[in-house]
């Protein structure tokens, strides 16, 4: 394999190569520049993998690469294959441990902080790095906080690995930091998971005020905080706030991000980042796990990523899940009043709602399901005794509002008679 210093240093002379070109101009061949600069074309196309992640340059299949701009009119086909990463000649090589240097920086580049490529490790999804983040935190028998309500996958990781958690309560504005701060006291805890934007299952936001408050909290416990930032591409009508790890200048901060939710359930791609000696602990615990993620999956999320159908399709998506939002909230004003929601997220993909009176929330998931139609019961997603009776309903599979609609009026038959 080729160095990553000989990388970098092809990337720079093709970097120098297109700013010399008008946007949208050809750039030399391959094997022209294998010619000219006495490399393999494994090197080159390494090296024009990180150019086009980083925005630099954009390849067309068949035609070559391209200076990055934004094309005229008719200049490209409406299809985009340039996913299809298995023609890069080392696309079946074994990749670096860490990740490809080009997913990396994209994936640092994407939190829109001062977070550098070398702070990321590639994860086979945001299940693997939270399995990795809560192994390499915390020793078996010792307490996690979380927010409650929160993802059951978490609390799955944490009780597989003999982790205790302690929930903290959420409410409109996110995480209460003065909960947090108390329950750090109480139980010496040295980390906190949260997801502080469009959080699982409430889709609430920290507030701007909650979130100076949140990293003060753990510092004077000495904690970390892992931040799963699940819904980041998942906005609906605006983009979602920055990252908390663009807050965090001690290092305290162990950031989660995954492509799953807004690409596809099987590109099982994401990214823990992580500084300091943490990150260290981190890749031990990632190479132990499975050594690295396959390199064809990397090669098609950088593709995918780097490629202009990308911002089409994020944009594409908060469009698509603003109206399933839109649909769902409306189906539910009209056949079952009686279910309240307490907060209209803006981002992610379903409502969490409070069901009626005394309705118990596993028999009427249930009962919705003989209907054939599925909601999550709120307890799952307590680390406690749930406070009352809750719902998650889940609006992303739904191809057409109509299918809502008809989900909505099935699980009012569900409902017990009055």
């Amino acid at each position: 394999m080729p160095s990553d210093s000989s990388i970098a240093t092809v990337a720079g002379a093709i970097r120098a190569e297109a700013a010399g070109r008008p946007a949208g101009g050809r750039l030399p061949s391959t094997r022209e520049f294998v010619r000219r600069l006495g490399v393999s074309p494994v090197t080159v196309s390494r090296a024009l993998a990180i150019l086009v992640s980083e925005g630099t340059v954009i390849t067309r299949p068949g035609e070559g690469s391209f200076v990055a701009g934004r094309p005229a009119r008719g200049d490209r086909p409406a299809d985009d294959f340039g996913w299809q990463a298995g023609r890069r000649p080392d696309a079946w090589q074994r990749p670096p441990v860490a990740g490809l240097d080009g997913l990396r920086a994209w994936f640092a580049r994407s939190t829109g902080g001062q977070v550098d490529a070398a702070d990321v490790i590639v994860t086979p999804g945001a299940q693997g790095a939270l399995t990795a983040a809560f192994r390499a935190l915390l020793p078996a028998g010792s307490v996690l906080l979380v927010e409650s309500p929160t993802y059951p996958g978490a609390l799955a990781v944490a009780a597989a690995a003999g982790i205790r958690t302690v929930p903290v309560p959420v409410d409109g504005d996110g995480i209460r930091p003065d909960d947090l701060a108390r329950a750090f006291a109480a139980t010496g805890a040295r980390a906190v998971y949260c997801q502080p934007t469009f959080q699982n299952p409430t889709g609430v936001v920290l507030s701007a005020e909650r979130r100076p408050r949140v990293l003060a909290a753990a510092a004077a416990a000495g904690a970390f905080v892992v931040e799963d930032d699940y819904g980041r591409w998942l906005a609906h009508e605006r983009p979602a706030p920055l990252p908390l790890i663009t807050e965090d200048h001690d290092g305290r901060v162990v950031h989660v991000t995954s492509l799953t939710k807004p690409a596809s359930p099987s590109l099982r791609v994401g990214a823990l980042i992580a500084r300091g000696p943490v990150a260290e602990r981190l890749r031990a615990v990632r190479v132990v796990d499975d050594f690295f993620v396959s390199r064809p999956l990397q090669e098609t999320a950088l593709e995918l990523v780097s490629s202009p159908a990308w911002p089409r399709h994020v944009a594409n998506l908060a469009r698509a899940l603003t109206a399933r939002r839109a649909a769902l909230a409306q189906a539910l004003r009209q056949y079952i009043p009686q279910i309240t929601i307490p907060v209209l997220p803006r981002g992610g993909a379903c409502l969490w709602v409070r069901l009626p009176g005394r309705l118990a929330d596993d028999q009427l998931a249930s009962r919705a399901g003989r209907h054939g139609t599925v909601i999550s019961p709120g307890r799952n997603f307590y680390p406690a005794e749930p406070p009352g009776s809750f719902a998650r309903l889940s609006f992303a599979a739904a191809a057409r509002p109509e299918d809502l609609y008809e989900g909505v009026r099935r699980l009012a038959l569900a409902l017990p008679a009055a």
